[in-house]
Protein backbone atom coordinates (compact mmCIF):
# COMPACT_ATOMS: atom_id res chain seq x y z
CA UNK A 1 0.00 0.00 0.00
CA UNK A 2 2.81 2.79 1.11
CA UNK A 3 4.57 1.49 -2.42
CA UNK A 4 1.35 2.48 -4.23
CA UNK A 5 0.23 5.62 -2.20
CA UNK A 6 3.93 6.68 -3.28
CA UNK A 7 3.29 5.95 -6.87
CA UNK A 8 0.12 8.30 -6.61
CA UNK A 9 2.26 11.27 -5.30
CA UNK A 10 4.34 11.20 -7.69
CA UNK A 11 2.29 10.77 -10.78
CA UNK A 12 -0.11 13.67 -9.00
CA UNK A 13 3.42 15.70 -8.41
CA UNK A 14 4.19 15.51 -12.04
CA UNK A 15 0.62 15.97 -13.11
CA UNK A 16 1.01 19.30 -10.73
CA UNK A 17 4.41 20.77 -12.53
CA UNK A 18 3.81 19.27 -16.28
CA UNK A 19 6.08 17.42 -18.43
CA UNK A 20 8.50 20.21 -19.24
CA UNK A 21 9.85 22.77 -17.18
CA UNK A 22 10.97 24.58 -20.56
CA UNK A 23 7.77 25.13 -21.09
CA UNK A 24 6.98 26.58 -17.92
CA UNK A 25 10.04 29.03 -18.22
CA UNK A 26 8.64 30.22 -21.57
CA UNK A 27 5.42 30.73 -19.46
CA UNK A 28 7.00 32.78 -17.03
CA UNK A 29 9.17 34.76 -19.87
CA UNK A 30 5.75 36.20 -21.38
CA UNK A 31 4.92 37.55 -17.62
CA UNK A 32 2.18 34.46 -17.49
CA UNK A 33 1.47 32.35 -14.37
CA UNK A 34 1.14 29.07 -14.55
CA UNK A 35 -2.16 27.24 -14.38
CA UNK A 36 -1.68 26.04 -11.16
CA UNK A 37 0.05 29.66 -9.74
CA UNK A 38 -3.66 30.94 -11.46
CA UNK A 39 -5.27 28.58 -8.97
CA UNK A 40 -3.53 29.43 -5.91
CA UNK A 41 -4.13 33.57 -6.89
CA UNK A 42 -8.04 32.84 -7.58
CA UNK A 43 -9.29 30.29 -4.84
CA UNK A 44 -8.77 30.71 -0.91
CA UNK A 45 -5.75 28.46 0.10
CA UNK A 46 -5.86 25.09 0.48
CA UNK A 47 -8.88 24.69 -1.05
CA UNK A 48 -9.01 23.35 -4.49
CA UNK A 49 -10.60 20.19 -5.35
CA UNK A 50 -9.31 18.91 -8.42
CA UNK A 51 -11.17 16.41 -10.56
CA UNK A 52 -10.12 13.95 -13.50
CA UNK A 53 -6.17 15.11 -12.70
CA UNK A 54 -5.05 11.96 -14.70
CA UNK A 55 -7.39 12.33 -17.89
CA UNK A 56 -5.05 11.44 -20.76
CA UNK A 57 -6.55 11.44 -24.47
CA UNK A 58 -6.82 8.80 -26.99
CA UNK A 59 -5.99 10.30 -30.05
CA UNK A 60 -3.77 8.90 -32.55
CA UNK A 61 -1.73 10.54 -35.58
CA UNK A 62 0.57 12.76 -36.12
CA UNK A 63 2.74 11.95 -33.07
CA UNK A 64 -0.08 12.08 -30.89
CA UNK A 65 -0.02 8.43 -29.21
CA UNK A 66 3.43 9.19 -28.03
CA UNK A 67 2.46 12.82 -25.95
CA UNK A 68 -0.36 11.84 -23.53
CA UNK A 69 0.17 13.93 -20.79
CA UNK A 70 -2.05 14.48 -17.73
CA UNK A 71 -3.95 16.97 -17.33
CA UNK A 72 -4.48 16.89 -21.08
CA UNK A 73 -3.87 20.72 -21.27
CA UNK A 74 -6.61 21.55 -18.67
CA UNK A 75 -6.96 21.62 -14.83
CA UNK A 76 -10.66 21.42 -13.55
CA UNK A 77 -12.25 21.21 -9.97
CA UNK A 78 -13.53 23.35 -7.19
CA UNK A 79 -12.91 25.62 -4.13
CA UNK A 80 -13.94 28.07 -2.50
CA UNK A 81 -13.67 32.53 -2.68
CA UNK A 82 -14.07 33.73 0.65
CA UNK A 83 -15.57 30.69 1.61
CA UNK A 84 -18.29 30.06 -0.72
CA UNK A 85 -17.40 26.97 -3.53
CA UNK A 86 -16.79 28.02 -7.07
CA UNK A 87 -16.68 26.03 -9.97
CA UNK A 88 -13.17 26.55 -12.40
CA UNK A 89 -11.41 24.81 -15.22
CA UNK A 90 -8.01 26.74 -16.28
CA UNK A 91 -6.46 25.90 -19.66
CA UNK A 92 -2.74 25.23 -19.41
CA UNK A 93 -0.87 26.14 -22.24
CA UNK A 94 2.00 24.53 -21.57
CA UNK A 95 0.00 21.44 -23.30
CA UNK A 96 -0.79 21.35 -26.65
CA UNK A 97 -0.90 25.22 -26.35
CA UNK A 98 -3.75 24.97 -24.18
CA UNK A 99 -5.79 23.71 -27.47
CA UNK A 100 -8.98 21.79 -27.18
CA UNK A 101 -9.72 18.10 -27.89
CA UNK A 102 -11.82 15.35 -26.72
CA UNK A 103 -10.66 14.65 -23.49
CA UNK A 104 -9.68 18.00 -23.01
CA UNK A 105 -13.32 19.37 -24.14
CA UNK A 106 -14.82 16.18 -21.65
CA UNK A 107 -13.24 17.19 -18.34
CA UNK A 108 -14.66 21.02 -18.85
CA UNK A 109 -18.12 19.59 -19.93
CA UNK A 110 -17.75 17.24 -16.26
CA UNK A 111 -16.80 20.82 -14.84
CA UNK A 112 -19.82 22.61 -16.52
CA UNK A 113 -22.37 19.93 -15.27
CA UNK A 114 -21.35 19.74 -12.09
CA UNK A 115 -21.88 23.82 -11.86
CA UNK A 116 -25.19 23.32 -12.46
CA UNK A 117 -25.76 20.65 -10.41
CA UNK A 118 -24.56 21.98 -7.48
CA UNK A 119 -25.51 25.77 -8.14
CA UNK A 120 -22.28 27.72 -8.26
CA UNK A 121 -20.15 29.96 -9.94
CA UNK A 122 -18.20 28.96 -13.02
CA UNK A 123 -14.94 30.69 -13.25
CA UNK A 124 -13.38 29.52 -16.78
CA UNK A 125 -9.23 30.75 -16.59
CA UNK A 126 -8.57 30.86 -20.93
CA UNK A 127 -5.37 30.52 -22.13
CA UNK A 128 -5.55 28.00 -25.28
CA UNK A 129 -5.34 28.41 -28.84
CA UNK A 130 -8.83 27.00 -30.06
CA UNK A 131 -9.12 23.46 -31.50
CA UNK A 132 -6.38 20.88 -31.64
CA UNK A 133 -6.68 20.89 -35.08
CA UNK A 134 -4.57 16.98 -34.75
CA UNK A 135 -7.99 15.79 -33.55
CA UNK A 136 -9.92 17.07 -35.97
CA UNK A 137 -14.16 17.39 -36.09
CA UNK A 138 -13.93 15.56 -32.94
CA UNK A 139 -12.19 18.79 -31.09
CA UNK A 140 -15.21 20.85 -32.76
CA UNK A 141 -17.92 18.17 -31.31
CA UNK A 142 -15.94 19.30 -27.84
CA UNK A 143 -16.50 23.24 -28.46
CA UNK A 144 -20.54 22.45 -29.61
CA UNK A 145 -21.04 20.84 -25.97
CA UNK A 146 -18.98 23.63 -24.20
CA UNK A 147 -21.65 26.53 -26.02
CA UNK A 148 -24.63 23.93 -25.33
CA UNK A 149 -24.39 24.26 -21.82
CA UNK A 150 -23.25 28.03 -21.61
CA UNK A 151 -26.74 28.57 -22.93
CA UNK A 152 -28.45 25.96 -20.48
CA UNK A 153 -26.92 27.59 -17.57
CA UNK A 154 -27.53 31.38 -18.73
CA UNK A 155 -29.25 33.08 -16.08
CA UNK A 156 -29.04 29.91 -13.74
CA UNK A 157 -25.45 30.69 -12.13
CA UNK A 158 -22.60 33.24 -12.62
CA UNK A 159 -20.21 32.38 -15.75
CA UNK A 160 -17.48 34.06 -15.57
CA UNK A 161 -14.82 34.32 -18.14
CA UNK A 162 -11.26 35.42 -17.67
CA UNK A 163 -9.08 35.76 -20.98
CA UNK A 164 -4.94 35.23 -19.82
CA UNK A 165 -3.71 34.26 -22.98
CA UNK A 166 -4.61 33.84 -26.64
CA UNK A 167 -8.27 32.66 -27.65
CA UNK A 168 -9.02 31.74 -31.42
CA UNK A 169 -12.29 30.62 -33.21
CA UNK A 170 -14.16 28.32 -30.95
CA UNK A 171 -11.94 29.32 -27.45
CA UNK A 172 -13.97 33.18 -28.25
CA UNK A 173 -17.12 31.61 -28.65
CA UNK A 174 -17.59 30.62 -25.11
CA UNK A 175 -16.85 33.30 -23.45
CA UNK A 176 -18.49 35.63 -25.43
CA UNK A 177 -21.76 33.44 -24.23
CA UNK A 178 -21.23 33.97 -20.46
CA UNK A 179 -21.84 37.25 -18.23
CA UNK A 180 -18.45 38.36 -17.20
CA UNK A 181 -15.27 38.65 -19.63
CA UNK A 182 -11.77 39.88 -18.04
CA UNK A 183 -8.77 40.24 -20.01
CA UNK A 184 -5.39 41.30 -19.26
CA UNK A 185 -3.38 43.74 -21.58
CA UNK A 186 0.01 42.00 -23.48
CA UNK A 187 -0.74 38.63 -23.41
CA UNK A 188 -5.12 38.24 -23.98
CA UNK A 189 -6.46 38.04 -27.65
CA UNK A 190 -9.87 37.25 -28.92
CA UNK A 191 -10.44 36.57 -32.46
CA UNK A 192 -12.36 34.00 -34.70
CA UNK A 193 -9.67 34.52 -37.43
CA UNK A 194 -6.41 34.97 -36.60
CA UNK A 195 -3.43 37.97 -38.54
CA UNK A 196 -2.25 35.35 -40.72
CA UNK A 197 -5.61 34.03 -42.06
CA UNK A 198 -7.15 38.16 -42.00
CA UNK A 199 -3.76 38.73 -44.21
CA UNK A 200 -4.40 35.84 -46.62
CA UNK A 201 -7.74 36.66 -47.11
CA UNK A 202 -8.15 40.42 -47.03
CA UNK A 203 -4.18 41.37 -47.35
CA UNK A 204 -4.33 43.64 -44.01
CA UNK A 205 -1.64 43.15 -42.47
CA UNK A 206 -2.21 43.56 -38.45
CA UNK A 207 -0.92 42.01 -35.33
CA UNK A 208 -2.72 39.77 -32.23
CA UNK A 209 -2.99 42.92 -30.40
CA UNK A 210 -4.63 45.17 -32.60
CA UNK A 211 -6.85 42.70 -34.13
CA UNK A 212 -8.34 41.31 -30.79
CA UNK A 213 -6.34 42.54 -27.92
CA UNK A 214 -7.71 43.71 -24.66
CA UNK A 215 -7.71 47.01 -24.97
CA UNK A 216 -9.79 46.65 -28.60
CA UNK A 217 -12.31 44.57 -26.64
CA UNK A 218 -12.52 46.74 -23.62
CA UNK A 219 -12.58 49.83 -25.57
CA UNK A 220 -13.89 49.06 -28.96
CA UNK A 221 -15.99 46.27 -29.30
CA UNK A 222 -17.36 45.73 -25.86
CA UNK A 223 -17.09 42.07 -25.69
CA UNK A 224 -14.87 42.23 -22.32
CA UNK A 225 -16.33 44.24 -19.38
CA UNK A 226 -12.92 44.79 -17.62
CA UNK A 227 -9.40 44.90 -18.51
CA UNK A 228 -6.12 45.04 -16.44
CA UNK A 229 -2.47 45.15 -16.44
CA UNK A 230 -1.47 42.00 -14.77
CA UNK A 231 -2.85 39.06 -13.83
CA UNK A 232 -2.78 39.24 -10.35
CA UNK A 233 -5.04 42.00 -10.28
CA UNK A 234 -6.93 40.34 -12.77
CA UNK A 235 -8.09 37.49 -10.55
CA UNK A 236 -8.52 39.66 -7.78
CA UNK A 237 -11.35 41.89 -9.06
CA UNK A 238 -13.13 38.43 -10.38
CA UNK A 239 -13.07 37.53 -6.21
CA UNK A 240 -14.35 40.87 -5.77
CA UNK A 241 -17.07 40.53 -7.99
CA UNK A 242 -18.29 37.31 -6.61
CA UNK A 243 -18.57 38.82 -3.41
CA UNK A 244 -21.19 40.80 -5.06
CA UNK A 245 -23.22 37.67 -7.04
CA UNK A 246 -25.40 35.25 -5.52
CA UNK A 247 -23.99 31.47 -6.20
CA UNK A 248 -27.26 31.17 -8.76
CA UNK A 249 -30.31 32.90 -9.77
CA UNK A 250 -32.57 31.07 -6.71
CA UNK A 251 -30.64 33.45 -4.06
CA UNK A 252 -30.11 36.74 -3.27
CA UNK A 253 -27.01 38.62 -3.50
CA UNK A 254 -24.74 38.05 -0.54
CA UNK A 255 -25.29 41.49 2.36
CA UNK A 256 -22.34 42.79 4.12
CA UNK A 257 -22.62 44.23 7.58
CA UNK A 258 -22.50 48.08 6.58
CA UNK A 259 -20.36 50.28 7.83
CA UNK A 260 -21.47 53.20 6.39
CA UNK A 261 -25.14 55.05 7.97
CA UNK A 262 -27.94 54.37 6.04
CA UNK A 263 -29.18 58.15 6.74
CA UNK A 264 -25.86 59.46 6.27
CA UNK A 265 -27.05 63.41 4.71
CA UNK A 266 -25.24 63.38 1.12
CA UNK A 267 -24.11 67.50 1.56
CA UNK A 268 -21.25 67.27 -1.74
CA UNK A 269 -24.60 67.09 -3.86
CA UNK A 270 -25.85 70.56 -3.75
CA UNK A 271 -22.07 71.30 -5.26
CA UNK A 272 -21.48 68.36 -7.49
CA UNK A 273 -24.67 68.58 -9.57
CA UNK A 274 -24.72 72.54 -11.31
CA UNK A 275 -28.99 73.33 -12.06
CA UNK A 276 -27.81 74.60 -15.29
CA UNK A 277 -28.59 71.61 -17.45
CA UNK A 278 -26.57 72.74 -20.46
CA UNK A 279 -23.30 72.74 -17.67
CA UNK A 280 -21.33 69.04 -17.69
CA UNK A 281 -19.80 67.11 -14.40
CA UNK A 282 -19.43 63.68 -13.90
CA UNK A 283 -22.07 61.40 -12.95
CA UNK A 284 -19.20 59.01 -11.31
CA UNK A 285 -18.67 61.46 -8.50
CA UNK A 286 -22.47 61.24 -7.96
CA UNK A 287 -22.77 57.61 -7.22
CA UNK A 288 -19.39 57.39 -5.29
CA UNK A 289 -21.39 59.99 -3.21
CA UNK A 290 -24.60 57.86 -2.68
CA UNK A 291 -22.63 54.70 -2.46
CA UNK A 292 -21.57 52.30 0.41
CA UNK A 293 -18.07 53.88 1.24
CA UNK A 294 -17.88 55.35 -2.07
CA UNK A 295 -17.18 51.35 -3.43
CA UNK A 296 -18.48 51.33 -7.02
CA UNK A 297 -17.41 48.23 -9.44
CA UNK A 298 -17.88 49.61 -12.92
CA UNK A 299 -18.26 47.64 -15.76
CA UNK A 300 -17.46 48.12 -19.45
CA UNK A 301 -15.29 51.55 -17.79
CA UNK A 302 -14.05 51.86 -21.26
CA UNK A 303 -16.47 51.14 -24.14
CA UNK A 304 -19.94 53.38 -24.16
CA UNK A 305 -19.04 56.13 -21.52
CA UNK A 306 -21.90 58.62 -21.88
CA UNK A 307 -23.65 55.57 -19.80
CA UNK A 308 -22.33 54.30 -16.69
CA UNK A 309 -23.05 50.47 -15.66
CA UNK A 310 -21.64 48.80 -12.06
CA UNK A 311 -22.27 47.04 -9.11
CA UNK A 312 -22.45 48.72 -5.23
CA UNK A 313 -23.97 48.42 -2.46
CA UNK A 314 -26.39 50.26 -0.53
CA UNK A 315 -26.66 49.88 3.71
CA UNK A 316 -24.81 46.45 2.97
CA UNK A 317 -27.25 45.49 -0.02
CA UNK A 318 -25.73 44.98 -3.20
CA UNK A 319 -27.44 47.35 -5.92
CA UNK A 320 -27.23 47.47 -9.80
CA UNK A 321 -26.40 51.31 -11.07
CA UNK A 322 -27.39 52.71 -14.20
CA UNK A 323 -26.59 56.10 -14.94
CA UNK A 324 -26.44 58.93 -18.02
CA UNK A 325 -23.24 59.75 -17.67
CA UNK A 326 -22.71 64.33 -18.96
CA UNK A 327 -18.71 64.32 -18.97
CA UNK A 328 -19.16 62.23 -21.81
CA UNK A 329 -21.06 63.22 -25.46
CA UNK A 330 -23.38 65.03 -22.98
CA UNK A 331 -25.29 61.60 -21.55
CA UNK A 332 -27.04 61.08 -24.76
CA UNK A 333 -28.31 57.30 -25.56
CA UNK A 334 -26.81 56.05 -28.59
CA UNK A 335 -25.98 52.65 -30.01
CA UNK A 336 -23.72 51.30 -27.76
CA UNK A 337 -25.00 52.56 -24.61
CA UNK A 338 -28.11 50.85 -25.29
CA UNK A 339 -26.43 47.43 -25.92
CA UNK A 340 -24.27 48.28 -22.90
CA UNK A 341 -27.15 49.15 -20.74
CA UNK A 342 -29.05 46.24 -21.57
CA UNK A 343 -26.93 43.80 -21.10
CA UNK A 344 -25.92 45.02 -17.61
CA UNK A 345 -30.13 44.96 -16.83
CA UNK A 346 -30.48 41.79 -17.97
CA UNK A 347 -27.56 40.45 -15.96
CA UNK A 348 -28.65 42.17 -12.76
CA UNK A 349 -32.21 41.08 -13.78
CA UNK A 350 -31.29 37.46 -13.91
CA UNK A 351 -29.06 36.87 -10.97
CA UNK A 352 -31.72 39.09 -8.08
CA UNK A 353 -30.08 42.34 -7.98
CA UNK A 354 -32.37 45.48 -7.32
CA UNK A 355 -31.57 48.49 -10.06
CA UNK A 356 -31.09 51.83 -9.20
CA UNK A 357 -31.33 54.63 -12.59
CA UNK A 358 -29.81 57.99 -12.13
CA UNK A 359 -31.22 60.18 -14.99
CA UNK A 360 -29.84 62.65 -16.87
CA UNK A 361 -30.45 62.38 -20.25
CA UNK A 362 -31.14 65.02 -23.09
CA UNK A 363 -32.49 62.21 -25.57
CA UNK A 364 -31.42 59.53 -28.45
CA UNK A 365 -27.84 61.04 -30.00
CA UNK A 366 -29.42 62.16 -33.62
CA UNK A 367 -27.52 61.33 -36.84
CA UNK A 368 -27.51 59.39 -40.34
CA UNK A 369 -24.85 57.01 -39.09
CA UNK A 370 -27.03 55.97 -35.78
CA UNK A 371 -30.12 55.65 -37.84
CA UNK A 372 -28.68 54.07 -40.78
CA UNK A 373 -27.03 51.29 -37.93
CA UNK A 374 -29.82 50.51 -36.32
CA UNK A 375 -30.31 53.06 -33.02
CA UNK A 376 -34.26 51.85 -33.43
CA UNK A 377 -33.26 48.53 -32.92
CA UNK A 378 -30.61 48.74 -30.55
CA UNK A 379 -32.60 51.32 -28.59
CA UNK A 380 -35.41 48.83 -28.02
CA UNK A 381 -32.87 46.55 -26.74
CA UNK A 382 -32.29 49.26 -23.82
CA UNK A 383 -36.01 49.15 -23.03
CA UNK A 384 -36.84 45.73 -23.47
CA UNK A 385 -34.53 44.75 -21.13
CA UNK A 386 -35.81 47.45 -18.44
CA UNK A 387 -39.62 46.81 -19.45
CA UNK A 388 -38.50 42.79 -18.81
CA UNK A 389 -36.59 43.47 -15.17
CA UNK A 390 -38.97 41.72 -12.33
CA UNK A 391 -36.04 42.76 -9.69
CA UNK A 392 -36.88 46.14 -7.73
CA UNK A 393 -36.00 49.54 -9.76
CA UNK A 394 -35.74 52.81 -8.60
CA UNK A 395 -35.34 55.87 -11.10
CA UNK A 396 -33.90 58.78 -9.72
CA UNK A 397 -33.83 62.14 -12.18
CA UNK A 398 -31.17 64.43 -11.42
CA UNK A 399 -31.38 66.95 -13.77
CA UNK A 400 -32.69 67.08 -17.48
CA UNK A 401 -34.53 63.81 -18.85
CA UNK A 402 -36.18 64.86 -22.89
CA UNK A 403 -38.18 62.64 -25.13
CA UNK A 404 -38.02 59.21 -25.46
CA UNK A 405 -34.77 58.64 -23.43
CA UNK A 406 -36.87 59.93 -20.51
CA UNK A 407 -39.23 57.04 -20.95
CA UNK A 408 -36.71 54.48 -21.58
CA UNK A 409 -34.55 55.12 -18.86
CA UNK A 410 -37.05 53.45 -16.46
CA UNK A 411 -39.57 55.79 -16.08
CA UNK A 412 -42.96 54.98 -13.91
CA UNK A 413 -44.31 54.13 -17.17
CA UNK A 414 -42.38 51.12 -18.30
CA UNK A 415 -42.41 49.72 -14.69
CA UNK A 416 -40.22 51.23 -12.36
CA UNK A 417 -41.30 50.30 -8.71
CA UNK A 418 -40.35 54.05 -7.34
CA UNK A 419 -39.25 57.44 -9.13
CA UNK A 420 -37.87 60.51 -7.40
CA UNK A 421 -36.84 63.70 -8.69
CA UNK A 422 -34.24 66.17 -7.27
CA UNK A 423 -35.79 69.84 -7.77
CA UNK A 424 -33.33 70.78 -11.20
CA UNK A 425 -35.32 68.10 -12.86
CA UNK A 426 -36.56 69.01 -16.62
CA UNK A 427 -38.78 65.86 -17.50
CA UNK A 428 -40.14 66.76 -21.49
CA UNK A 429 -40.97 65.86 -24.61
CA UNK A 430 -38.04 68.08 -25.56
CA UNK A 431 -35.82 71.35 -24.57
CA UNK A 432 -37.31 74.61 -23.94
CA UNK A 433 -35.23 76.27 -26.93
CA UNK A 434 -36.12 73.36 -29.12
CA UNK A 435 -39.68 73.33 -28.46
CA UNK A 436 -40.32 76.68 -28.82
CA UNK A 437 -38.77 76.56 -32.22
CA UNK A 438 -41.37 74.13 -33.22
CA UNK A 439 -44.59 75.63 -31.45
CA UNK A 440 -43.86 79.11 -32.18
CA UNK A 441 -42.07 79.33 -35.22
CA UNK A 442 -44.21 81.37 -36.86
CA UNK A 443 -45.13 83.85 -33.95
CA UNK A 444 -41.57 83.94 -33.62
CA UNK A 445 -40.96 84.86 -37.25
CA UNK A 446 -43.04 87.58 -38.12
CA UNK A 447 -42.57 89.55 -34.87
CA UNK A 448 -40.33 92.81 -34.66
CA UNK A 449 -37.33 91.17 -32.46
CA UNK A 450 -37.52 87.57 -33.11
CA UNK A 451 -34.54 86.83 -30.44
CA UNK A 452 -36.75 88.26 -27.99
CA UNK A 453 -39.79 86.91 -28.33
CA UNK A 454 -37.83 83.74 -28.47
CA UNK A 455 -36.27 83.84 -25.28
CA UNK A 456 -39.70 84.96 -23.93
CA UNK A 457 -41.82 81.80 -25.44
CA UNK A 458 -38.80 79.43 -24.71
CA UNK A 459 -39.29 80.84 -21.26
CA UNK A 460 -43.17 80.64 -21.06
CA UNK A 461 -42.53 77.14 -22.40
CA UNK A 462 -40.06 76.39 -19.44
CA UNK A 463 -42.27 77.80 -16.92
CA UNK A 464 -46.08 76.21 -18.09
CA UNK A 465 -44.15 72.29 -18.84
CA UNK A 466 -41.14 72.12 -17.49
CA UNK A 467 -41.24 73.24 -14.02
CA UNK A 468 -39.69 70.64 -11.17
CA UNK A 469 -42.86 70.01 -9.74
CA UNK A 470 -45.07 69.61 -13.06
CA UNK A 471 -44.41 65.16 -13.71
CA UNK A 472 -45.18 65.00 -9.71
CA UNK A 473 -48.39 66.73 -9.84
CA UNK A 474 -49.20 64.46 -12.34
CA UNK A 475 -48.29 61.33 -10.29
CA UNK A 476 -45.12 60.68 -13.46
CA UNK A 477 -42.81 61.31 -10.55
CA UNK A 478 -43.44 59.92 -6.82
CA UNK A 479 -41.86 62.83 -5.02
CA UNK A 480 -39.57 65.74 -5.21
CA UNK A 481 -36.34 65.39 -2.77
CA UNK A 482 -34.04 67.06 -1.67
CA UNK A 483 -30.85 65.56 -3.42
CA UNK A 484 -28.86 65.72 0.51
CA UNK A 485 -31.18 62.96 1.08
CA UNK A 486 -30.69 60.87 -2.28
CA UNK A 487 -29.11 57.73 -0.45
CA UNK A 488 -31.10 57.94 2.66
CA UNK A 489 -34.32 57.81 0.19
CA UNK A 490 -33.19 55.15 -1.71
CA UNK A 491 -31.93 52.80 0.51
CA UNK A 492 -35.51 52.95 2.29
CA UNK A 493 -37.45 52.60 -0.88
CA UNK A 494 -34.76 49.19 -1.58
CA UNK A 495 -35.90 47.65 2.41
CA UNK A 496 -39.63 48.39 0.94
CA UNK A 497 -39.05 46.50 -2.14
CA UNK A 498 -36.68 43.89 -1.48
CA UNK A 499 -39.42 41.04 -1.09
CA UNK A 500 -40.94 42.26 -4.32
CA UNK A 501 -42.19 39.23 -6.57
CA UNK A 502 -43.43 39.81 -9.77
CA UNK A 503 -45.19 36.96 -11.56
CA UNK A 504 -43.81 36.59 -15.01
CA UNK A 505 -46.17 35.80 -18.31
CA UNK A 506 -47.31 32.50 -19.47
CA UNK A 507 -45.27 31.83 -22.60
CA UNK A 508 -42.30 29.89 -23.38
CA UNK A 509 -40.14 33.55 -23.98
CA UNK A 510 -40.01 36.69 -25.12
CA UNK A 511 -38.58 37.83 -28.16
CA UNK A 512 -36.44 40.18 -27.89
CA UNK A 513 -34.90 42.77 -30.49
CA UNK A 514 -30.75 41.04 -31.25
Amino acid sequence: MRDRVAELELLRENARTGPDPEATRRQHAKGKLTVRERLDVLLDPGSFVEIETFRRHRATGFGLEHKRPHTDGVVAGWGKVDGRDVMVYAHDFRMFGGALGEAHATKIHKAMDLAEAAGVPLISLNDGAGARIQEGVTALAGYGGIFTRNVRMSGVIPQISVMLGPCAGGAAYSPALTDFVFMVQGTAQMFITGPDVVKAVTGEDISQDALGGAVVHGTLSGVAGFVYHDEVSCLEDVRYLLSLLPANFQELPPSALPADPPDRSNDRLLDLVPANPAQSYDMARVIEEIVDDGDFFEFHSGWAGNLICGLARLDGHVVGIVANQPNHLAGVLDIKASEKGARFIQTCDAFNIPLVSLVDVPGFLPGADQEHNGIIRHGAKLLYAYCAASVPRIQVIVRKAYGGAYIVMDSLSIGADLSFAWPTNEIAVMGAEGAANIIFRREIAASDDPAEHHARKVDEYRTTLMHPYYAAERGLVDDVIDPRETRAVIIRSLGLLRAKHALAPQRKHGNPPM
